[in-house]
């Protein structure tokens, strides 16, 4: 069994390029960069920042959400699968050019007042949608705004329980 599976978290680092072809389907190219915060050995020597800049693909339903939305800076989470290709450059050199062909992209924002909070996710299902920005998920449990425990459910309820 294999697993061909990439998640990324970065920004985009030039608008990305959309082109459109005949038989209406579209395909949309921008650079993704990660970043690796840089660091101090207990020796004393400093490991600087590292970069890493991906080539991301983006088909089908998802290159409308791209071509609307995404922007230079704009910080996203990219699900795909990493593919290698190869062409013959112009002097017959056998050139290699490695992409990320995503399945799911979404914003990422790390903090309010992020210019990304203007829009939601696209996923290869055709879902984008504006949205408010960033909503943490709810968890636990919330008290009533009363103050006082939900008394809603009586002791005996458990016993309706199917388990």
């Amino acid at each position: 069994m294999s697993l061909n599976k990439v998640i990324l978290i970065g920004n985009v680092g030039r608008d990305p390029e959309v082109r459109y072809f005949d038989s209406g389907a579209a395909v949309a190219n921008f650079p993704l960069a990660t970043s690796e915060r840089g660091y101090t050995l207990a020796n004393g020597t400093v490991v600087p920042e590292r970069t890493e800049w991906h080539n991301v693909v983006v088909r089908r339903d998802l290159v409308s959400f791209v071509e609307k939305w995404v922007k230079k800076g704009s910080g996203l989470y990219v699900e795909g699968k990493i593919r290698t290709r190869s062409y013959d450059d112009q002097s017959g050199v056998k050139r290699y050019v490695t992409e990320i062909h995503a399945d799911r992209v979404e914003f990422y924002s790390t903090g309010s007042g992020n210019r990304d909070n203007t829009a939601g996710t696209g996923m290869a299902g055709g879902q984008s949608q504006p949205a408010g920005g960033y909503q943490q998920p709810a968890t636990g449990f919330q008290q009533p705004a009363s103050g006082q425990p939900d008394t809603s459910l009586d002791s005996n309820s458990a016993d309706d329980l199917p388990f």
